[in-house]
């Protein structure tokens, strides 16, 4: 008989929500991760009493009321509103595109002004039906908008010009003939107080983390008589260790959140992301930029992005102004070669296709659930990763 009902490979939300979930209807669950650490790419580290996004900022929104009163249960999520600023040549500008944008770029004063501007823009421009993200920005927001504050932007995001660029990338863009600066529509939206990690460690039942291959200590039995077993720093694929064939012969059933192709080998050819490398410093003072987060929109800046992380857990007032230190991040977008963390899937015709591929070898392997952003290839905001997972549950659990 197998050692657990379940071995869940990766530690982040999608592994972590299925563990707690199977785990709480009786099962035995093993969960591994290669990383040193849980939480996959929402991982929080304390530097000078600051909870720092260690894999780029997260921040939680939704609509769906079933997934907040889920993570509900794990932490208490703080009054965060998502404000971010633009910053092109020094100009300011206010993100999401909102009447204080429109006021700051045109000076224009009320919405039907804002509206007649874009409206200008986009019959000058010609565009009837966008073909690509330059045309569907431009229908958006106009020609002034797009030169300034998305075009640099996006093409130091996704590494290639706009004109290549599907439009679907741009189709959600908040765009708001209002005075909100709340970046999303979400009903819900907020930080963990005490950082994602503490959440995901209380969805992970509070289970002591082992480091290493040492199976069968340190589990933790959660009500229903299941139980849950975390060892870090173990890799799936890591032959010198515990071979992939004997971590699967520990479970009946195996739970993988990695990369699809690298499941496979990449036997058909690697699937495409756009990966994010960070240079992050504790700086000496108590404020650097007076928001969490602000974006760099021209393209001679080559991060695309800095964040200051105490803002998203403390508020711009005394609170955050006592720590005397803040930590930055600049954030830099790269084309994925292997060996980098894989960030965002290029869902352009050509991967999907080659993700198709591997989705039909993924469902030959009766005894292996593929879920997650990695393991679906498919660019999931946390709440639809939570759902993804949760839903999995209902339907084999």
């Amino acid at each position: 008989m197998s050692k657990y009902d379940y071995l869940v490979v990766g530690a982040g939300l999608y592994g972590a929500v299925f563990a707690q979930e199977a785990a709480k209807r009786g099962k035995k669950v093993l969960v591994i991760d290669r990383r040193p650490n849980i939480a996959g790419n929402v991982y929080t580290e304390d530097i000078e009493k600051i909870h720092v996004h260690k894999y780029g900022a997260h921040i939680f929104h939704t609509n769906e009321k079933r997934v907040w009163d889920y993570v509900q249960r794990f932490a208490t999520f703080n009054r965060f509103t998502n404000s971010p600023v633009a910053n092109f040549h020094g100009e300011l500008y206010s993100l999401p595109f909102n009447m204080f944008t429109f006021n700051r770029m045109w000076g224009v004063v009320t919405p039907e002004e804002a509206a007649e501007k874009i409206e200008e823009q986009r019959r000058e421009a010609g565009i009837t039906e966008p073909k690509n993200l330059e045309e569907q920005a431009i229908s958006l927001v106009g020609t002034d908008i797009y030169e300034k504050l998305i075009k640099g932007y996006t093409e130091k995001q996704w590494g290639r010009p706009c004109t290549e660029l599907p439009a679907f990338i741009i189709k959600r863009l908040p765009v708001r003939l209002t005075f909100d600066n709340n970046y999303f529509n979400a009903l819900y939206q907020g930080i963990p107080v005490g950082g994602y990690t503490k959440m995901v460690a209380n969805m992970l039942a509070g289970a002591t983390v082992q480091e290493g291959e040492d199976f069968g200590n340190g589990v933790v039995t959660v009500d229903g008589a299941g139980s849950i077993e975390v060892h870090v720093g173990v890799d799936f694929f890591d032959a010198e260790g515990t071979p992939r064939a004997d971590l699967k012969a520990l479970a009946d059933k195996v739970v993988y959140t990695g990369a699809i192709d690298a499941y496979f080998g990449y036997k058909l050819g690697y699937l495409e992301y756009r990966s994010v490398r960070f240079e992050t410093e504790l700086l000496d003072k108590s404020n650097f930029q007076g928001n969490a987060a602000v974006n760099y929109t021209d393209s001679e800046t080559l991060w695309t992005r800095i964040i200051e992380h105490k803002w998203f857990e403390f508020g711009k007032d005394d609170e955050g102004n006592d720590i005397p230190k803040t930590v930055i991040s600049r954030e830099y977008s790269s084309e994925w070669k292997p060996g980098d963390e894989p960030y965002y899937p290029v869902n352009d015709e050509k991967n999907g296709k080659l993700y198709e591929k591997y989705k039909k070898l993924a469902d030959a392997e009766s005894d292996v659930i593929f879920g997650g952003r990695l393991g679906e290839y498919k660019y999931y905001d946390m709440d639809k990763v939570i759902a993804s997972a949760l839903d999995m549950c209902d339907r084999i659990l």
